[in-house]
């Protein structure tokens, strides 16, 4: 698998670079000045975006925003949830998901997620009376079974958002996450798909969720005649809600909408590359990467998997040690101090639930990115090395 002579340790935290299409409207922006969104009367990069993007995903109306973490917030608000509303969301998520519902005022309950990454749908089933909404996070990018959680949130009448942050590409029998909920939240930030730095969008279908969520990013005024939709609703809505002002910039979207056409290629190779690892690491008897759904078409920029058969958490950091000597950073979720990922970590809930099924999941599952910029014998030296790391702590053997 090795490739012809030595290969540097590839790095993984750089993206893509920015289209050069991108630079000859960043420079007239700068030359102009006109960086705030709603200083032309129509055709600022921010509107054209918010079409774009629609467009491309197969929705009615999107909202471009600071980040995917201000599109979730924004979007609990425009549900308009009752203070206090109990909100379901999984236990495997960053920390930004469960703020976001504190900063709407309503309250997380965390559903338990499986060795495959995924909701737990006994568990989720089981905290669903009660609830206002469910916020269903694809984290890294994997899809939870959308079938059972839209059965189960529709027959009780409860809106589902789908944090999308990690997905954008990914497809569920066909069709775009991101709009088999009510909502769907993206990021634009650097270790996403389509890079930024910073920013996020949402999308719906709900012209009246629309209006409310343009009106609180900051459409002041009357500025919120510059979007499209039910102009009679945003004039409703305006003086009746609060202004948050998280709107995107110019410079934010002169930096995304070049890289649009570019996401079918990257979805492409994200999931070779994933793919390519996965198949080495399967060949492990003590490395495991869950497979998609049936449903699930993805799109990845990183791998996760468990390590399999380390009993002791001194083996999972030697695992860790090792991988780190062949050139490769290993993150095991529950065994990075203060990792954000890790629901015990989220001390702003207060105490933390007994959720032994995530707990024991997040102490053994790795990650590990895969730009899609990646060439194969990178892609092979990361293989090599996690492979040849599990085997240092564990043995040499590997599966027939």
């Amino acid at each position: 698998m090795a490739a012809d002579g030595p290969i540097t340790p590839p790095n993984v935290y750089d993206a893509e670079p920015i289209p050069e299409a991108a630079r000859a409207e960043i420079d007239r922006l700068l030359a102009s000045g006109d960086l705030f969104r709603y200083t032309a009367p129509e055709g600022a990069p921010v509107a054209l975006l918010e079409a774009e993007f629609a467009e491309l995903l197969g929705a009615r109306y999107a909202l471009a925003v600071s980040s995917c973490s201000a599109a979730l917030f924004l979007t609990l608000k425009a549900l308009d949830l009752p203070r206090g509303a109990k909100v379901l969301i999984p236990a495997f998520t960053f920390a930004a998901v469960p703020s976001a519902v504190v900063h709407a005022d309503c309250e997380p309950v965390l559903v338990e997620v499986g060795a495959n990454y995924r909701v737990d749908m006994a568990d989720f089933a089981a905290k669903l009376p009660g609830a206002a909404a469910v916020l269903i996070s694809h984290m890294r990018g994997h899809t939870s079974d959308m079938d059972a959680i839209m059965a189960l949130a529709d027959a009780a009448g409860l809106p589902v958002v789908e944090d999308a942050a990690h997905s954008l590409g990914t497809k569920w029998h066909g069709r775009n996450i991101g709009t088999i909920g009510k909502v769907g939240c993206f990021s634009f930030q650097s270790y996403k798909m389509i890079n930024a730095g910073e920013g996020g969008i949402l999308i719906t279908d709900d012209p009246e969720l629309a209006a409310r969520a343009v009106i609180m990013s900051g459409a002041y005024e009357h500025n919120w005649k510059k979007h499209p939709g039910l102009q009679n609703s945003y004039m409703y809505w305006q003086n009746r809600l609060p202004l948050y002002n998280m709107r995107m910039q110019n410079l934010s979207a002169a930096v995304i909408r070049p890289q649009l056409p570019e996401l079918a290629r990257r979805v492409d190779q994200g999931r070779f590359n994933h793919d390519h690892v996965a198949a080495a690491l399967n060949q492990s008897p003590w490395l495991d990467v869950p497979a998609p759904l049936a449903p699930e078409e993805r799109a990845p920029d990183s791998i996760q998997f468990n390590l399999v058969g380390f009993e002791t958490d001194a083996e999972a950091r030697a695992f860790q040690a090792e991988a780190k000597l062949r050139g490769v950073s290993v993150q095991v979720f529950g065994l990075s101090e203060d990792n954000a990922r890790a629901f015990w970590n989220w001390q702003f809930l207060g105490e933390a639930p007994d959720l032994p099924q995530t707990r024991a999941m997040l102490m053994r599952a790795c990650d590990v990115r895969l730009p899609t910029r990646l060439t194969q014998p990178e892609l092979d030296f990361i293989a090599d090395a996690l492979v040849s790391a599990a085997a240092a702590v564990k043995g040499h053997s590997t599966r027939n």
